[in-house]
């Protein structure tokens, strides 16, 4: 099996722009087999985090939407809040964020709706049955949206090697407590010292592992089932966030999350990736460095994995950037591997692929 991969590249000249050309790439691309008339359609984006400029222009976006309304669509933008404490940590946050980024109903021509709702709270629990998981956590305006385009930023990443559309979407769409439970292999603990005895946590934990004694939460760990949601609930941080697991687990997590999200869009979930401002760092950090490798251009799939593989093989054969993260190894054949030698990207793909996400065997067809 082979996934066609279309790609155009970073010329533009009078009458054939980037944006204009991007319109080829998704038409070609067969997009319009995607969309049947009022689907209501995601556009799955990370929407920046506030000091952070590498994320995908708001212009390419309103295009993006255009084109699929042209096919029939109701599109939306999408992103479900983050499980640090940061600018998209919940729905106020976020869209303000999302604004401030450009990505607003007057320059985009869509709506903005948060995955998990307003404290990521609103999610859908998704039967997978996998190794590490018997159902997923996904942002439920995900879940119920009719198609999904996944528009992603292609960049380093500290815990992944990279991310590229699998990230965009399973960490990307899991609610708060799906990203706690891909992140995390250990189950929570309570600090005493900064537990107010508010019992909100008592309420939202699905197992009924936790009571309050003395005026002080305490987590049965016997019952505990590690959901996260007691993490994401407390408002005084008295249940730390567990970052803990190892490189290789969290990116097989991500894939069965990315199952979850793509579960009920057979024919209906399509793929832009953006190999732009190619940063060594997560997209979710205030800040971006300098790119990697120049500019390379935008890619277009129907195969999640293989769209990923083509992204990857294109900034490795690229020469790296002077001056950038990768210090004396521009000519270096796995940059990720330069920039995070800690962590095997590769394991993202072919376990994706094991479980059936799609292929790394693919064909590269360039748009003009």
């Amino acid at each position: 099996m082979q996934a066609d991969v279309f790609f155009i590249d970073m010329h533009a000249k009078g009458g054939s722009g980037l944006l204009t050309k991007l319109e080829r790439l998704i038409d070609q691309a067969g997009f319009n087999d995607l969309i049947a008339p009022n689907d209501l359609a995601a556009v799955k984006l990370h929407f920046g985090e506030r000091g952070n400029l590498a994320y995908v222009r708001p212009q390419y976006i309103r295009r993006i939407v255009a084109k699929l309304k042209s096919y029939g669509a109701k599109p939306f933008l999408t992103d479900a809040n983050t499980l640090y404490v940061g600018s998209r940590a919940n729905a106020v946050d976020h869209l303000e964020t999302a604004v401030e980024n450009g990505f607003d109903y007057a320059v985009i021509g869509a709506p903005l709706v948060i995955a998990d709702g307003l404290n990521g709270k609103d999610y859908v629990s998704v039967p997978v049955g996998l190794k590490h998981f018997q159902e997923v956590k996904i942002g439920s305006a995900a879940v119920h949206a009719d198609a999904i385009v996944a528009v992603t930023h292609f960049k380093g990443h500290e815990a992944t090697g990279f991310g590229g559309t699998l990230k965009n979407l399973g960490m990307g769409l899991g609610s708060r407590a799906g990203k706690q439970m891909q992140h995390s292999d250990i189950l929570p603990h309570v600090d005493k010292a900064k537990c107010t005895g508010c019992t909100r946590c008592t309420k939202f934990c699905p197992a009924d592992a936790i009571e309050v004694i003395d005026m002080k939460a305490e987590v049965n760990q016997a019952k505990c089932i590690g959901c996260g949601e007691c993490t994401v609930t407390c408002t005084f941080q008295a249940i730390a966030i567990n970052w803990k697991t190892s490189a290789d687990v969290i990116q097989e997590k991500i894939a069965e999350y990315t199952l979850g999200v793509l579960k009920n869009k057979q024919g209906k979930a399509g793929f832009i990736t953006f190999v732009t401002q190619v940063s060594p760092d997560c997209d979710c950090c205030a800040w971006n460095d300098v790119p990697i490798v120049g500019d390379i251009g935008i890619l277009a799939s129907k195969d999640p994995v293989a769209i990923d593989q083509a992204a990857v093989d294109l900034i490795n054969q690229a020469q790296g950037v002077a001056g950038s993260r990768l210090g004396q190894d521009v000519s270096a054949h796995d940059k990720f591997r330069v920039i995070h030698p800690a962590v095997d990207w590769s394991v993202q793909l072919s376990y994706g692929e094991e479980i059936g996400l799609g292929t790394r065997n693919y064909k590269l067809i360039q748009v003009k």
